[in-house]
This record gives C-alpha cells, structure tokens and sequence, in this order.
C-alpha cells in the first residue's frame, strides 16, 4: 500500500492506494454493467476482465491528470481513482478489491445467507 499525507477539506487526511496504476481506469472510466432496471445499479468490471488503463483516461481534478506512478499521487487520485482510499487515518483505509467485480448497490443483490455474519 502506498499512502501520502495530505489536507483535505482543511484537515489531515491519509490518501492511499494499491499502487496498481497500470489498471486505474477512474470510477468514471472503469467499464462496467447494469444490472437492473435502476441505472445506478451497476457492478465495476474485474482486473482481469479489463486490460490495462490507458496512460490518460481523459480525466482531470484540479487540472491533475492520472499520475506515472504512486510516488506522484495527486488530486486526480483522491477524487477519481478508484484504487486509493482517503481516510482520517491509516487505521480507517479500505482499499477496494479489483479481484472481482465491485457492486454499487450491494444490497440489492444479498442473499440471505450473504447478510448474515
């Protein structure tokens, strides 16, 4: 994990992602399929269903664009990659797993069995 610190909204904050630049498409970018009648219903396509991510996917914050790399972690990595994770501490940080396919409206697709812990 690579992290930085950084002030965000006028605090500290932590941004840190999985390093996996090759693969940051952008959450805006990143393929993904409907799922229901609801367009917001969508499951984020898998690492493995996707090739790599173009070196500028063609979106900016803040005029940052996607970086080379994680030692030049930028704006465009807190607003737009949806690899990193921004948190008050390293305590806090979830990053998301590309290994399979990431649901948007999770449960709506729980089994019973799924929910119960």
């Amino acid at each position: 994990m690579h992290t930085k610190q950084i002030v965000w909204m006028g605090s500290a904050a932590v941004l840190a992602c999985d390093g996996n630049c090759t693969k940051a498409w952008g959450i805006n970018g990143r393929a993904k399929v409907r799922l229901g009648s609801d367009e917001d219903d969508v499951a984020w396509l898998a690492d493995d269903e996707l090739g790599n991510a173009p070196a500028d996917p063609g979106t900016y914050e803040g005029g940052h664009g996607k970086p080379d790399g994680p030692r030049a972690m930028n704006k465009w990595c807190a607003r737009e990659c949806e690899r990193s994770d921004l948190a008050g501490g390293l305590e806090k940080i979830k990053l998301p797993d590309w290994t399979r396919r990431i649901l948007n409206q999770p449960w709506k697709h729980q089994t019973a069995q799924q929910g119960v812990r």
